[in-house]
Protein backbone atom coordinates (compact mmCIF):
# COMPACT_ATOMS: atom_id res chain seq x y z
CA UNK A 1 0.00 0.00 0.00
CA UNK A 2 3.16 2.39 0.93
CA UNK A 3 4.22 1.83 -2.71
CA UNK A 4 0.65 2.31 -4.21
CA UNK A 5 0.47 6.21 -2.16
CA UNK A 6 4.48 6.50 -4.04
CA UNK A 7 2.86 5.67 -7.08
CA UNK A 8 -0.06 8.12 -6.72
CA UNK A 9 2.02 11.12 -5.36
CA UNK A 10 4.11 10.96 -8.71
CA UNK A 11 1.45 10.58 -11.07
CA UNK A 12 -0.28 13.74 -8.92
CA UNK A 13 3.14 15.72 -9.40
CA UNK A 14 3.39 15.10 -13.42
CA UNK A 15 -0.21 15.46 -13.78
CA UNK A 16 -0.54 18.83 -12.26
CA UNK A 17 -1.55 21.64 -14.84
CA UNK A 18 -4.58 22.11 -16.28
CA UNK A 19 -6.07 19.56 -19.17
CA UNK A 20 -8.84 19.60 -21.18
CA UNK A 21 -12.05 17.95 -22.39
CA UNK A 22 -10.67 14.74 -22.79
CA UNK A 23 -12.07 11.45 -24.61
CA UNK A 24 -12.37 7.94 -24.41
CA UNK A 25 -14.20 5.27 -26.23
CA UNK A 26 -16.55 2.53 -25.05
CA UNK A 27 -17.02 -0.95 -26.84
CA UNK A 28 -20.25 -3.34 -27.16
CA UNK A 29 -20.93 -6.60 -27.66
CA UNK A 30 -23.42 -5.61 -30.59
CA UNK A 31 -21.23 -6.20 -32.95
CA UNK A 32 -19.21 -3.90 -34.69
CA UNK A 33 -21.05 -1.13 -37.19
CA UNK A 34 -18.29 1.07 -38.03
CA UNK A 35 -17.56 4.47 -37.52
CA UNK A 36 -19.37 7.68 -38.84
CA UNK A 37 -22.23 6.25 -40.55
CA UNK A 38 -24.96 8.16 -40.99
CA UNK A 39 -28.35 7.61 -39.57
CA UNK A 40 -31.49 7.16 -41.51
CA UNK A 41 -35.36 8.65 -40.01
CA UNK A 42 -36.60 11.57 -37.96
CA UNK A 43 -35.62 14.37 -35.83
CA UNK A 44 -34.22 13.35 -31.83
CA UNK A 45 -33.92 15.27 -28.65
CA UNK A 46 -30.07 16.81 -30.08
CA UNK A 47 -32.29 19.05 -32.54
CA UNK A 48 -30.29 16.63 -35.63
CA UNK A 49 -30.72 13.64 -37.36
CA UNK A 50 -29.97 10.58 -35.64
CA UNK A 51 -31.82 7.83 -36.45
CA UNK A 52 -34.79 5.88 -36.56
CA UNK A 53 -37.64 6.44 -34.23
CA UNK A 54 -38.05 5.17 -31.00
CA UNK A 55 -39.60 1.60 -30.52
CA UNK A 56 -37.93 0.30 -33.20
CA UNK A 57 -36.48 -2.92 -32.96
CA UNK A 58 -32.67 -2.93 -31.71
CA UNK A 59 -31.71 -5.90 -34.14
CA UNK A 60 -27.88 -7.39 -33.13
CA UNK A 61 -28.38 -9.10 -29.41
CA UNK A 62 -31.45 -7.24 -28.26
CA UNK A 63 -33.29 -9.36 -30.89
CA UNK A 64 -36.83 -7.50 -31.12
CA UNK A 65 -36.40 -6.02 -27.83
CA UNK A 66 -38.27 -2.64 -28.20
CA UNK A 67 -35.31 0.50 -28.64
CA UNK A 68 -36.10 3.85 -28.34
CA UNK A 69 -34.57 7.15 -27.26
CA UNK A 70 -34.76 9.61 -23.85
CA UNK A 71 -38.72 11.30 -24.09
CA UNK A 72 -40.08 8.47 -26.13
CA UNK A 73 -42.96 6.36 -24.48
CA UNK A 74 -41.75 3.72 -22.42
CA UNK A 75 -42.16 0.29 -23.76
CA UNK A 76 -44.71 -2.17 -21.55
CA UNK A 77 -42.43 -4.68 -19.31
CA UNK A 78 -39.02 -3.21 -19.16
CA UNK A 79 -37.28 -2.37 -16.09
CA UNK A 80 -37.24 1.47 -15.19
CA UNK A 81 -34.68 3.80 -13.23
CA UNK A 82 -35.06 3.69 -9.60
CA UNK A 83 -37.09 7.12 -8.07
CA UNK A 84 -33.91 9.52 -7.18
CA UNK A 85 -33.03 9.23 -3.83
CA UNK A 86 -34.13 11.23 -0.54
CA UNK A 87 -31.86 14.38 0.20
CA UNK A 88 -30.16 13.33 3.40
CA UNK A 89 -29.82 16.77 4.82
CA UNK A 90 -33.57 17.21 5.20
CA UNK A 91 -34.66 20.41 3.23
CA UNK A 92 -33.58 20.82 -0.46
CA UNK A 93 -31.96 24.29 -0.77
CA UNK A 94 -33.71 26.56 -3.13
CA UNK A 95 -31.38 25.97 -6.49
CA UNK A 96 -30.93 28.60 -8.93
CA UNK A 97 -29.39 28.46 -12.36
CA UNK A 98 -25.62 29.14 -11.59
CA UNK A 99 -23.75 28.68 -8.70
CA UNK A 100 -24.96 26.42 -5.79
CA UNK A 101 -24.00 25.24 -2.58
CA UNK A 102 -25.78 22.08 -0.74
CA UNK A 103 -25.07 20.52 2.92
CA UNK A 104 -23.81 16.94 1.89
CA UNK A 105 -21.78 15.78 4.99
CA UNK A 106 -20.01 19.21 3.89
CA UNK A 107 -20.93 22.24 2.21
CA UNK A 108 -20.23 21.19 -0.87
CA UNK A 109 -20.84 24.00 -4.31
CA UNK A 110 -22.11 23.07 -7.68
CA UNK A 111 -23.38 24.90 -11.43
CA UNK A 112 -26.72 23.96 -12.37
CA UNK A 113 -27.27 25.10 -15.52
CA UNK A 114 -30.83 24.88 -17.06
CA UNK A 115 -32.34 25.27 -20.78
CA UNK A 116 -33.02 29.15 -20.75
CA UNK A 117 -36.85 28.50 -22.18
CA UNK A 118 -37.94 25.16 -20.52
CA UNK A 119 -40.90 24.75 -21.15
CA UNK A 120 -44.35 24.00 -18.61
CA UNK A 121 -43.87 20.07 -18.86
CA UNK A 122 -40.95 19.68 -20.70
CA UNK A 123 -39.00 16.50 -18.55
CA UNK A 124 -35.20 16.94 -19.70
CA UNK A 125 -32.44 14.50 -19.01
CA UNK A 126 -30.01 15.52 -16.41
CA UNK A 127 -26.21 14.80 -16.99
CA UNK A 128 -23.29 14.94 -14.34
CA UNK A 129 -20.25 16.40 -15.42
CA UNK A 130 -16.98 15.81 -12.82
CA UNK A 131 -13.64 18.12 -13.73
CA UNK A 132 -10.50 17.25 -14.36
CA UNK A 133 -7.28 17.80 -12.08
CA UNK A 134 -5.77 21.33 -12.42
CA UNK A 135 -10.00 21.84 -13.37
CA UNK A 136 -13.14 23.39 -11.86
CA UNK A 137 -16.47 23.35 -12.48
CA UNK A 138 -16.70 26.69 -13.93
CA UNK A 139 -13.66 25.37 -16.63
CA UNK A 140 -15.68 22.38 -17.94
CA UNK A 141 -18.67 24.79 -18.71
CA UNK A 142 -16.64 26.85 -20.53
CA UNK A 143 -14.57 24.56 -22.48
CA UNK A 144 -17.58 22.17 -22.84
CA UNK A 145 -19.55 24.61 -24.14
CA UNK A 146 -22.20 23.65 -21.83
CA UNK A 147 -24.64 26.32 -22.11
CA UNK A 148 -25.11 26.01 -25.49
CA UNK A 149 -25.39 22.44 -25.37
CA UNK A 150 -28.20 22.64 -22.79
CA UNK A 151 -30.18 25.32 -24.95
CA UNK A 152 -30.17 23.63 -27.76
CA UNK A 153 -30.21 19.67 -26.62
CA UNK A 154 -32.63 20.35 -23.80
CA UNK A 155 -30.82 18.90 -20.94
CA UNK A 156 -30.19 19.83 -17.31
CA UNK A 157 -26.35 19.77 -16.88
CA UNK A 158 -25.08 19.11 -12.93
CA UNK A 159 -21.09 20.70 -12.74
CA UNK A 160 -20.08 19.34 -9.17
CA UNK A 161 -17.17 21.27 -7.84
CA UNK A 162 -14.60 19.14 -6.63
CA UNK A 163 -14.28 18.98 -2.55
CA UNK A 164 -10.53 20.20 -2.28
CA UNK A 165 -9.05 17.10 -0.44
CA UNK A 166 -7.90 14.97 -2.48
CA UNK A 167 -5.05 14.19 -4.82
CA UNK A 168 -6.91 13.12 -8.22
CA UNK A 169 -9.08 15.72 -6.99
CA UNK A 170 -12.11 12.85 -7.27
CA UNK A 171 -11.87 9.26 -5.08
CA UNK A 172 -10.68 7.30 -7.66
CA UNK A 173 -7.12 5.07 -6.42
CA UNK A 174 -7.07 2.20 -4.56
CA UNK A 175 -5.58 3.81 -1.44
CA UNK A 176 -8.81 5.86 -0.76
CA UNK A 177 -10.74 4.91 1.81
CA UNK A 178 -14.14 3.41 1.46
CA UNK A 179 -15.61 6.27 3.39
CA UNK A 180 -14.20 8.96 1.32
CA UNK A 181 -16.11 7.56 -1.70
CA UNK A 182 -19.30 6.64 0.35
CA UNK A 183 -19.24 10.35 0.93
CA UNK A 184 -19.10 11.18 -3.07
CA UNK A 185 -21.57 8.96 -3.74
CA UNK A 186 -23.73 10.57 -0.85
CA UNK A 187 -22.63 13.58 -2.69
CA UNK A 188 -23.82 12.58 -5.82
CA UNK A 189 -27.11 11.04 -4.18
CA UNK A 190 -27.92 14.40 -2.91
CA UNK A 191 -27.66 16.75 -6.04
CA UNK A 192 -30.30 14.10 -7.53
CA UNK A 193 -32.67 14.37 -4.94
CA UNK A 194 -32.67 17.99 -4.70
CA UNK A 195 -32.35 18.83 -8.44
CA UNK A 196 -35.35 15.90 -8.82
CA UNK A 197 -37.32 18.07 -6.24
CA UNK A 198 -36.65 21.38 -8.05
CA UNK A 199 -37.69 20.11 -11.86
CA UNK A 200 -39.67 17.89 -13.21
CA UNK A 201 -36.77 15.91 -14.89
CA UNK A 202 -37.04 12.06 -16.69
CA UNK A 203 -35.80 9.74 -14.50
CA UNK A 204 -35.11 7.20 -17.14
CA UNK A 205 -32.82 9.51 -18.95
CA UNK A 206 -29.92 10.30 -16.15
CA UNK A 207 -26.23 10.10 -17.20
CA UNK A 208 -22.63 11.25 -15.67
CA UNK A 209 -20.02 11.86 -17.62
CA UNK A 210 -15.98 12.75 -16.79
CA UNK A 211 -12.73 14.14 -18.13
CA UNK A 212 -9.38 13.04 -17.10
CA UNK A 213 -9.73 12.63 -13.17
CA UNK A 214 -13.39 12.94 -13.78
CA UNK A 215 -13.39 10.24 -16.26
CA UNK A 216 -12.22 8.16 -13.90
CA UNK A 217 -14.88 9.24 -10.97
CA UNK A 218 -17.74 8.47 -13.59
CA UNK A 219 -16.26 5.21 -14.30
CA UNK A 220 -16.59 4.08 -10.34
CA UNK A 221 -20.19 6.10 -10.10
CA UNK A 222 -21.31 4.64 -12.83
CA UNK A 223 -20.89 0.94 -11.54
CA UNK A 224 -22.10 2.34 -8.06
CA UNK A 225 -24.71 4.04 -9.10
CA UNK A 226 -26.07 1.90 -11.77
CA UNK A 227 -29.40 1.38 -10.19
CA UNK A 228 -29.96 5.42 -11.10
CA UNK A 229 -27.75 6.32 -14.20
CA UNK A 230 -28.95 5.33 -17.82
CA UNK A 231 -25.60 5.67 -19.82
CA UNK A 232 -22.10 7.33 -18.87
CA UNK A 233 -19.68 9.15 -21.28
CA UNK A 234 -15.55 8.32 -20.15
CA UNK A 235 -12.86 10.92 -21.75
CA UNK A 236 -9.80 9.38 -20.84
CA UNK A 237 -10.83 7.56 -17.79
CA UNK A 238 -10.38 3.58 -17.31
CA UNK A 239 -10.03 1.34 -14.41
CA UNK A 240 -7.32 -1.13 -12.94
CA UNK A 241 -3.60 -0.42 -12.13
CA UNK A 242 -3.55 2.72 -9.72
CA UNK A 243 -6.79 3.28 -10.24
CA UNK A 244 -10.15 1.38 -8.72
CA UNK A 245 -10.91 -1.29 -10.29
CA UNK A 246 -14.97 -1.73 -12.36
CA UNK A 247 -17.56 -2.63 -9.93
CA UNK A 248 -19.58 -4.75 -12.46
CA UNK A 249 -23.22 -2.86 -12.05
CA UNK A 250 -26.47 -4.94 -12.26
CA UNK A 251 -27.59 -2.22 -14.84
CA UNK A 252 -26.42 -2.97 -18.21
CA UNK A 253 -25.59 0.90 -19.10
CA UNK A 254 -24.84 2.00 -22.25
CA UNK A 255 -21.14 3.77 -22.28
CA UNK A 256 -18.86 5.55 -24.42
CA UNK A 257 -15.22 5.35 -23.90
CA UNK A 258 -12.58 7.86 -25.48
CA UNK A 259 -9.35 8.66 -25.45
CA UNK A 260 -6.50 10.31 -27.55
CA UNK A 261 -4.51 6.80 -28.37
CA UNK A 262 -1.11 5.34 -27.37
CA UNK A 263 0.05 8.63 -26.63
CA UNK A 264 -2.77 9.77 -24.31
CA UNK A 265 -0.29 9.81 -20.65
CA UNK A 266 0.16 11.68 -17.64
CA UNK A 267 4.12 12.35 -18.26
CA UNK A 268 4.72 8.40 -19.50
CA UNK A 269 3.05 7.35 -15.86
CA UNK A 270 -0.64 6.91 -16.29
CA UNK A 271 -1.51 5.44 -19.47
CA UNK A 272 -5.25 6.35 -20.09
CA UNK A 273 -4.68 3.80 -23.23
CA UNK A 274 -4.39 1.18 -21.11
CA UNK A 275 -6.96 1.74 -18.46
CA UNK A 276 -9.43 2.62 -20.80
CA UNK A 277 -9.10 -0.78 -22.86
CA UNK A 278 -9.47 -2.45 -19.64
CA UNK A 279 -12.60 -0.96 -19.03
CA UNK A 280 -13.27 -1.98 -22.35
CA UNK A 281 -12.81 -5.30 -21.39
CA UNK A 282 -14.84 -5.29 -18.34
CA UNK A 283 -18.04 -3.76 -20.42
CA UNK A 284 -17.59 -6.65 -22.99
CA UNK A 285 -17.45 -9.24 -20.38
CA UNK A 286 -20.65 -7.76 -18.88
CA UNK A 287 -22.74 -7.69 -22.14
CA UNK A 288 -22.75 -3.99 -22.04
CA UNK A 289 -23.09 -1.88 -25.27
CA UNK A 290 -20.37 0.85 -25.48
CA UNK A 291 -18.81 2.46 -28.47
CA UNK A 292 -15.17 3.58 -28.92
CA UNK A 293 -13.49 6.60 -29.92
CA UNK A 294 -9.97 7.34 -30.20
CA UNK A 295 -9.09 10.78 -31.25
CA UNK A 296 -5.01 10.25 -31.29
CA UNK A 297 -4.09 13.58 -30.03
CA UNK A 298 -2.77 12.47 -26.37
CA UNK A 299 -4.10 13.79 -23.16
CA UNK A 300 -5.95 16.79 -25.14
CA UNK A 301 -9.15 17.98 -25.93
CA UNK A 302 -10.46 16.35 -28.07
CA UNK A 303 -11.28 17.66 -32.19
CA UNK A 304 -14.89 17.51 -32.27
CA UNK A 305 -17.59 19.72 -34.01
CA UNK A 306 -21.34 19.83 -33.84
CA UNK A 307 -23.91 20.65 -36.44
CA UNK A 308 -24.81 23.87 -37.64
CA UNK A 309 -26.24 25.48 -34.42
CA UNK A 310 -25.20 23.14 -31.81
CA UNK A 311 -21.81 23.01 -29.12
CA UNK A 312 -18.67 20.93 -30.72
CA UNK A 313 -19.40 18.29 -28.49
CA UNK A 314 -23.31 17.54 -29.77
CA UNK A 315 -22.38 13.68 -30.18
CA UNK A 316 -21.69 13.15 -26.75
CA UNK A 317 -24.32 14.38 -25.28
CA UNK A 318 -26.55 12.96 -28.20
CA UNK A 319 -25.06 9.36 -26.95
CA UNK A 320 -27.10 9.80 -23.48
CA UNK A 321 -30.12 10.95 -25.25
CA UNK A 322 -30.24 7.78 -27.93
CA UNK A 323 -30.13 5.42 -24.80
CA UNK A 324 -32.91 5.30 -21.61
CA UNK A 325 -32.64 3.71 -18.61
CA UNK A 326 -35.36 0.58 -20.11
CA UNK A 327 -33.67 0.05 -22.71
CA UNK A 328 -32.49 -3.84 -22.86
CA UNK A 329 -29.41 -4.99 -21.99
CA UNK A 330 -26.46 -4.47 -24.74
CA UNK A 331 -28.94 -2.87 -27.15
CA UNK A 332 -28.80 0.70 -28.83
CA UNK A 333 -30.72 2.25 -31.80
CA UNK A 334 -27.28 2.24 -33.21
CA UNK A 335 -27.25 -1.23 -33.71
CA UNK A 336 -30.25 -0.78 -36.30
CA UNK A 337 -29.95 2.81 -37.26
CA UNK A 338 -26.17 3.37 -37.38
CA UNK A 339 -24.20 6.55 -35.78
CA UNK A 340 -25.52 9.94 -36.52
CA UNK A 341 -24.29 11.44 -39.17
CA UNK A 342 -22.64 14.00 -37.00
CA UNK A 343 -20.81 11.21 -35.26
CA UNK A 344 -16.91 11.28 -35.57
CA UNK A 345 -15.35 8.92 -37.87
CA UNK A 346 -12.98 7.71 -35.20
CA UNK A 347 -15.68 6.10 -33.14
CA UNK A 348 -16.84 2.64 -33.46
CA UNK A 349 -19.27 -0.07 -31.68
CA UNK A 350 -17.20 -2.48 -29.99
CA UNK A 351 -13.58 -2.90 -29.06
CA UNK A 352 -11.20 -2.18 -31.10
CA UNK A 353 -13.87 -0.71 -33.88
CA UNK A 354 -12.48 2.74 -33.76
CA UNK A 355 -10.44 3.35 -36.95
CA UNK A 356 -8.14 5.89 -34.73
CA UNK A 357 -7.74 9.88 -36.12
CA UNK A 358 -5.09 11.01 -38.39
CA UNK A 359 -4.22 14.62 -38.55
CA UNK A 360 -3.31 17.59 -36.98
CA UNK A 361 -3.73 18.15 -33.68
CA UNK A 362 -4.87 21.53 -32.31
CA UNK A 363 -4.07 21.85 -28.84
CA UNK A 364 -1.14 20.07 -26.82
CA UNK A 365 -0.97 17.26 -24.87
CA UNK A 366 -1.75 18.85 -21.03
CA UNK A 367 -0.20 15.75 -18.79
Amino acid sequence: MAAAGLVVFGLLAACGGESSDDGKGGSSTGGAAGGGGTSTGGTNAGGADAGGAGGSDAGGAAGSAPVGRCGDPVPAGVTEAKDPPKYSGGACPKLVAGSNTITSGAERKFILLVPKDLKSGEKPPVIFLWHWLGGSAQSFVDKGELQAAVDTQRFIAVVPEKKGDLLFVWPVEIIQSQPRVDEELKFFDDLLACVSEAFPVDKNCVASAGVSAGALWTDQLAAARGDYLASFLSLSGGVGGVIRGWGKPAHKLPGLVLWGGPTDTCAGLLSFNTISGTLEDELEKGGHFFMECVHNCGHSEPPMSGATGFSKYQFLWQFVMDHPFWLPAGASPYLKDGLPSFAPDWCGIGKGSATPRTGECIDPSQC
